[in-house]
């Protein structure tokens, strides 16, 4: 049995707290966690009903740094709606919002910066700490796994996450090695769940490119059809799991705060296929946390074929030519 882990970063976005036409709590929110759209909501609550209906599990990645400026409140308006729908939420975290609080911050470090990886290891174990405790404070179960914003996390972020008993990592992306913020020391051929630095590092699902290269599984990176074939071919390969990257906001057009219908039927129509499909299913760190590989070489991922490829170009520029980017 493969379980597919569809995880959610589920982020008040800090890019929309600054800068001209700024938002506040109540507007961050509506447009980063709820989405709220003339054609309804496709925010968490959404994906909450589509994951209720076809009766899956989903990990929610909550980020609790915003409360260093708008409270613990802020968070559980966020934790709450996923709690009560017995979903799993695990722990998220933006050090953007650092900077955003200044001075206000209750966290007294010796240095800034923007990833959790700009920090030494001492720091990170003060902003890991802040961040666990504040997330259980707004209502989530203790944390077992995280994800780092950005994917900003290094072998130091292991190592405090281990500090602290959170046993699992899912910060490292194969198809994006030297391409993203992270700077955990494992490359593009750690593609399956492995212990490192103390904690089982679960890396970001992945696919083949033509010319040799690897594409990230995430809701706007793959269409349904790549994300369905990479989960038949990591079910038919033997593998334990297969990770999926999505966000509370992808749905829509943040700044025209309209849905983006493409986007939209990928989710559903992913959460809908996994609900059938044999040998499969939705799994949660809560629960059933991906085991790590003990022995034997890693699992390839997905050929590439020039046909699905075709298709995906052709529907991504439909997608941003219509509806835009996020």
């Amino acid at each position: 049995m493969t379980r597919v882990f569809i995880t959610i970063d589920t982020e008040y976005s800090s890019g929309l707290y600054t800068g001209p036409g700024a938002a506040d709590r109540a507007d961050n929110f509506a447009r980063s966690i709820a989405c709220n759209t003339p054609q309804g909501p496709a925010g968490v609550t959404h994906k909450l009903e589509v994951l209720a209906q076809h009766g899956q599990k989903a990990v929610f990645f909550v980020d609790p740094m915003p409360a260093l400026i708008w409270g613990v409140a802020a968070i559980e308006d966020i934790v709450g709606p996923i709690v009560a729908t017995g979903q799993d939420v695990q722990l998220h975290c933006h050090t953007e919002w650092l900077g955003l609080a200044g001075a206000s911050a209750p966290l007294r470090l010796g240095t800034t910066g923007h990833d959790l990886a700009d920090f030494p290891f001492e720091d990170q174990c003060a902003i890991l700490d802040y961040a666990r405790s504040t997330l259980i404070a707004a209502g989530a179960p203790a944390p077992v796994a995280f994800r780092a914003g950005n994917y900003g996390a290094d072998d130091n972020t292991l190592r405090a996450l281990a500090s602290i008993d959170i046993a699992y990592d899912t910060s490292h992306c194969p198809a994006l090695v030297g391409a993203s913020a992270c700077r955990i020391g494992l490359t593009e051929e750690d593609r399956d769940p492995i212990g490192h630095m103390g904690v089982v590092e679960v890396p970001v699902g992945t696919i083949g490119t033509i010319g040799g290269g690897l594409r990230h599984a995430q809701i706007t990176a793959l269409t349904l059809a790549e994300m369905l074939s990479a989960i038949r071919h990591a079910r038919d390969g033997g593998r334990c799991s297969f990770t999926l990257v999505s966000h509370s906001f992808e749905l829509i057009n943040r700044r025209k705060l309209a849905v983006n219908p493409i986007v939209r039927r990928r989710f559903g129509g992913l959460v809908r296929a996994l609900s059938t499909m044999r040998g499969v299913t939705t799994g949660t760190y809560a629960e059933t946390p991906p085991a790590p590989r003990l022995t034997g070489i890693g699992h390839e991922p997905l050929p590439a074929s020039p046909v699905r490829t075709g298709m995906r170009i052709a529907e991504q520029l439909l997608s941003n030519t219509l509806y835009g980017s996020l």
